[in-house]
């Protein structure tokens, strides 16, 4: 006979969204399943990639809660500091910037975030997996899925049958659950190509964020803690390269060797970091924006990339996935403590209405900045670097920019 267990949630999807709020839930004492259809990547000595993910302030306290922040097998990187500017390829920067300093988002602030790497979120993750009495992880495993409005059940193919409250799809932009469920999703294409990449340099980064922005889109380098393995010795001056192109434009970028490669980033970061050198591997994604009509159905619950999609210029996706991840875990903590149904439509209305307003609204900023920001047209240019400065020059409107872009509430304590 088939063996049936019971759980209150079943998480689809043990990327980063999904596996950390499975975490944060069985940390809580929430009977949770989390199932992939991958298996978990072996990444007990993985090697160094070049991908990193930009943690705000308000995200590492979730994963700090799910108990992945201290598992993290190197250090996190600080951002302190982030300077905005905008210029034309291969010419100096416009005088008028934006510079912003964390010091000045508020006593409760602390950095801006930290750039983690991917791998190291990975072996957190699994790390963590085997040690949470209150789940139970089933990866690789395909799994049917039913839902009624009385319960759902997961039923995995050559293993048990999961009697479970709620399913949370965190599946990614292509989510079969969400396209069960018949939800709707809106589009956004960019023509534009983003590529991930990680850069040795000479000189120290001092946790200095760069956003330039150019006419085929914006050009970030992160700063990332020194890597024991990024070159053979060690590389002490380390970022990562995220850098937005017209997708033509990115699949020449991407055939040349590493020299040219390297001089082309060079040509849109400039010369304080002195010399740089490609490190690790580079990737590239199409760009587009995606929102889902709704983030809820019978027992089923939408988060992270499942349910809405932005452009990187602020960097803010993964975030928004993990603000999901905070918001429903509250939700879901507070109705196991109650023994409340954590699946019911209250409790989807509650996290829907938490949830897509915030996303809908970074999905129309990040839309519009890309959009007035990837032109060369001459009166645009001239306004966007009078908005730059005037923002500078406007320290109350510059805390509510960095308190937003952290994750924390705009109105926090002063410093």
């Amino acid at each position: 006979m088939t063996e049936t267990l019971s759980a209150e949630v079943c998480v689809v999807g043990a990327g980063p969204v999904g596996g950390t709020l499975a975490c944060r839930l069985a940390a809580a004492g929430v009977p949770t399943v989390v199932v992939d259809r991958a298996p978990l990547p072996p990444m007990e000595h993985p090697d160094f990639d070049g991908r990193a993910y930009a943690i705000a302030a308000g995200s590492q306290a979730l994963l700090a809660e799910a108990g992945l922040w201290d598992r993290l097998p190197s250090p996190p990187g600080p951002i302190a500091q982030i300077r905005v500017s905008d210029g034309r390829l291969g010419r100096p920067a416009s005088r008028l910037f934006l510079h912003f300093d964390a010091a000045e988002a508020g006593a409760d602030a602390g950095p801006f975030g930290w750039m983690v790497e991917a791998r190291a979120l990975r072996v957190a993750l699994n790390a963590t997996f085997p040690t949470l009495p209150a789940l139970r992880c089933f990866a690789p495993a395909e799994a049917a899925i039913t839902r009624t409005a009385e319960g759902a059940r997961v039923a995995i193919a050559g293993g048990p049958e999961i009697a479970c409250r709620v399913i949370v799809a965190a599946e990614g932009r292509n989510s079969p659950l969400r396209a069960a469920a018949g939800i709707p999703v809106t589009r956004l294409p960019y023509g534009q190509t983003g590529i991930v990449s990680a850069i040795v340099h000479e000189c120290p980064h001092h946790d200095t964020a760069l956003e330039h922005f150019l006419p085929a889109g914006p050009f970030a380098q992160l700063p990332m803690a020194a890597s024991p393995d990024a070159l053979e010795g060690g590389a002490p001056h380390l970022s990562a390269i995220v850098w937005t192109e017209r997708s033509a434009e990115a699949a020449r970028l991407l055939a040349l060797d590493d020299a040219r490669f390297g001089a082309e980033i060079a040509r849109r970061l400039g010369d304080h970091l002195g010399a740089v050198r490609p490190v690790g591997r580079r990737w590239h994604y199409p760009l587009s924006a995606m929102l889902a009509h709704r983030y809820t159905d019978i027992r089923l619950a939408l988060a992270g990339d499942a349910a809405h999609g932005v452009h990187p210029i602020a960097g803010q996706g993964l975030n928004l996935g993990f603000r999901d991840a905070i918001a429903l875990a509250d939700l879901l903590i507070e109705a196991h403590e109650a023994g409340a149904d954590p699946g019911g439509p209250g409790l989807l209305a509650r996290y829907q209405r938490r949830r897509r307003g915030d996303n809908l609204l970074m999905l129309a900023a990040t839309d519009g900045l890309d959009r007035l920001f990837s032109t060369d047209f001459p009166p645009v240019r001239l306004a966007r670097d009078l908005g730059l400065a005037a923002v500078q020059r406007l320290p109350p409107l510059k805390r509510a920019f960095m308190r937003q872009a952290m994750g924390l509430p705009v109105f926090g304590r002063a410093g």
